[in-house]
């Protein structure tokens, strides 16, 4: 009865468990995700800015211009993959904070754009979907940070 007892409470602990391990998990794919992105950024790689965003993009950027994944995709096409001596700027992300509701999430960071002359920070945040087990980003919002 007790060995019983044991194994119930060993499997109902397990089984809470789970979920907190793939929010972890979900999470650490999300971080894994926007670093890719920002490395890929850096480098104006098409097909990263395509993994990135979903179809349905809404993107909202820091200067108030909305557009959708075309239009974005548009530019990063007419501009082409930037090779290292071309880079003026790298950008990297401070703060990552991410909130999960099974499959959706929102990402909110600072995003850092460093240059020879200068460092700009902007707060960016992005609603995300998981689509056939890949997490996009549906929604996109870009503030320049106060000083």
């Amino acid at each position: 009865m007790k060995s019983r007892l044991l194994l119930t409470t060993f499997l109902l602990s397990s089984a809470m468990l789970l979920p907190t391990l793939a929010i972890a998990d979900d999470k650490a794919a999300l971080t894994a995700l926007l670093s890719e992105f920002l490395d890929g950024a850096t480098r104006n790689d098409a097909a990263i800015h395509n993994k990135y965003w979903a179809d349905e993009l809404i993107y909202t950027s820091s200067n108030g211009t909305r557009f959708g994944k075309a239009e974005l995709m548009q530019g990063v096409n007419s501009r082409g993959s930037l090779q290292p001596e071309q880079i003026d700027t790298v950008y990297s992300s401070e703060d990552v904070r991410i909130l999960q509701y099974g499959d959706t999430a929102v990402v909110a960071f600072i995003l850092v754009g460093t240059s020879d002359t200068e460092t700009l920070r902007f707060l960016n945040s992005g609603t995300f979907i998981r689509k056939n087990g890949q997490w996009q980003a549906v929604n996109w919002q870009a503030t320049k940070k106060a000083e």
